[in-house]
């Protein structure tokens, strides 16, 4: 896939709800949803390639958060797993600010948060597990970057597609991205032609049964 395709692609899942898209994936039976991740405000949206990290317990060694900014491409999604952790934050302040000026797309964690107000005032997308302010330095290792992540079963590479807005955070493989949005696509089309006509006086039974709603999930579209 191009780089012009790919960002292509990028653009036409960023104007998609998470919603849709997890449907098409469900029409594809991939699964990519990222369960218990959540914005920090309903506002924010967000899409891009995945720059992937994860962090493990540090033990004797110290460990530090955040020095793998410095390579985050303008444009891509930082996709951090810490295990899910809840006790230590992987992300903060400085950070936001940082990336916010570099044009990154977002953040997306396994894990927890910190300096919330900074992320808000910068209108910078982040989603994660929560919100809690002890500092995983010296309490996390860096263990990789630009490899690939399992979070909560679903495997990510670091050339997936991440999008993330009031709903969640997903995953689309790159591999079927292009499909995933025709499918996305078709899907919005079919619900606003329901709306419109049960707008226009049908009832929601036959407006769905008229426009093959209860289908739309189904591998047909393969």
């Amino acid at each position: 896939m191009s780089t012009t395709i790919a960002a292509d692609i990028v653009t036409r899942l960023a104007a998609l709800p998470t919603a849709t898209i997890s449907d098409a994936l469900d029409s594809l039976g991939i699964q990519g949803t990222l369960y218990g991740i959540a914005p920090l405000a309903f506002d924010f949206r967000a899409a891009g390639p995945a720059f992937t990290v994860r962090y493990e317990p540090a033990r004797e060694e110290r460990g530090s958060v955040g020095d793998f900014l410095d390579d985050v491409p303008p444009g891509a999604i930082v996709l951090i797993d810490n295990q899910a952790r809840t006790d230590v934050t992987v992300w903060g302040g400085i950070m936001t600010e940082i990336a916010a000026a570099r044009g990154i797309a977002g953040t997306v964690i396994n894990g927890v948060c910190r300096d919330v107000s900074t992320s808000l005032q910068q209108a910078y997308p982040l989603f994660s597990l929560g919100r809690y302010m002890r500092t995983g330095k010296d309490r996390v290792r860096l263990v990789s970057v630009g490899s690939g992540l399992t979070i909560n079963e679903v495997q990510v590479s670091p050339s997936d597609i991440i999008c993330g807005d009031a709903d969640g955070a997903l995953a689309v493989p790159h591999a079927y991205a292009e499909r995933i949005a025709d499918i996305a696509e078709r899907i919005e089309e079919i619900e606003s032609k329901i709306i419109a006509a049960v707008k226009s006086g049908s009832t929601l039974v036959g407006a769905r049964r008229d426009f093959g709603y209860h289908d739309l999930q189904w591998k047909s579209h393969e």
